[in-house]
């Protein structure tokens, strides 16, 4: 975590909740010049924001005023992959069609 951050954080902010993940996610003592405070996530090893739980980022997105902390986790949802974009495990689309990919055809309208 960089310096100004943790600075910023304990002097400015208000711990709100640490989620199954471990972040901790926090909001500015006072409100701004807009009546809004501020809401800010603190990542708990690598910074990801697929991590965020649909329940806090709805928190952190001003659409509900308090963390749906009590949020019901249903048997048919996934628990958190990390994003393997851009790794050298990352899912890689293998044509199987005899097609050469590279061959097209003009589209005339």
């Amino acid at each position: 975590m960089k310096i100004g951050v943790m600075i910023y954080t304990l002097l400015f902010g208000i711990k709100v909740f640490v989620d199954e993940f471990g972040n901790l996610y926090y909001k500015s003592k006072k409100k701004s010049l807009t009546g809004r405070e501020k809401r800010w996530v603190i990542y708990n090893g690598k910074v990801e924001a697929s991590k965020v739980p649909p329940y806090m980022k709805a928190w952190l997105d001003f659409v509900v005023d308090e963390p749906l902390t009590n949020a019901k986790i249903y048997n048919w949802q996934k628990s958190y992959i990390l994003n393997l974009s851009g790794t050298k495990i990352a899912y890689k689309y293998k044509n199987t069609s005899k097609k050469n990919i590279n061959s097209y055809s003009k589209w005339n309208g």
